[in-house]
């Protein structure tokens, strides 16, 4: 199994959400490239970036940045938040970007998802964030009337390969992720899936990696040093 781990940006800053409320934001670095470092120094291969002003925008407002921590760490990285154009995945891969994640634009425009992934094949991935059983969208401010497992079949067929699934409800609540959930994707789909919110405790990686999961994503259990990144890493493999 991969670790990710995490790098949420707002304005150009490394911060984490709690349940993905922009109200309750901690900012825990003003140079997430020197973050990026900090992941490669420790053994990391892979970078999870989130522009979370963009997932509510539309927009790319923290291009610069993530193009930055991409070229100063030299690990892979993906990137989600903001993309809803071939134009903005054209920017990103042009820049170096390894993988490009569609949310909301997976939601609302399967056409267009449909073309980015005969466009970009294994570098385009799916965010299906869920709350309450359904998919959320515009960075989670909105839930759509799709069920969750209804919209990974959709993608599974129209030929998407991996998918980041977060349990909204368990994102930097740390206290533990819903495994059941990933139990039950992973049952159900011929997926590459990566667990995102609640990763807080190496037993979490240890049960996930049984599981047989593409990655998990550690984000607040990093930067709060509940998980160690060298010891994560080396219980994945």
């Amino acid at each position: 199994m991969n670790i990710f781990p995490a790098i949420d940006l707002v304005d150009g800053k490394a911060v984490r959400l709690f349940k993905g409320d922009y109200a309750q934001m901690t900012v825990y670095s003003d140079n997430p490239a020197q973050v990026g470092i900090d992941f490669a120094s420790q053994g990391a291969k892979y970078i999870h970036i989130v522009d979370l002003e963009g997932a509510k925008e539309g927009t790319t407002p923290n291009f610069d940045t993530v193009i930055a921590i991409k070229e100063k760490s030299g690990l892979f990285c993906e990137i989600g938040g903001g993309i809803r154009s071939m134009e903005t995945i054209d920017r990103y891969v042009c820049a170096g970007i390894d993988r490009v994640i569609l949310g909301t634009a997976a939601v609302t425009d399967r056409a267009f998802t449909e073309r980015a992934v005969q466009k970009y094949g294994d570098a385009i991935a799916v965010g299906v964030d869920i709350k309450d059983g359904f998919v959320a969208i515009k960075g989670w401010l909105e839930k759509s009337s799709l069920d969750a497992f209804a919209f990974c079949s959709v993608m599974q067929d129209i030929g998407v390969k991996t998918i980041i699934c977060t349990d909204i409800s368990k994102d930097g609540a740390m206290n533990g992720t819903n495994r059941e959930l990933y139990k039950e994707l992973t049952g159900r789909f011929d997926l590459r899936i990566t667990a995102s919110g609640g990763v807080s405790s190496i037993d979490d990686i240890r049960a996930l990696k049984a599981m047989g999961l593409y990655g998990a994503i550690i984000g607040k259990a990093y930067y709060t040093g509940a998980i160690d990144l060298k010891e994560a890493i080396k219980e994945a493999l």
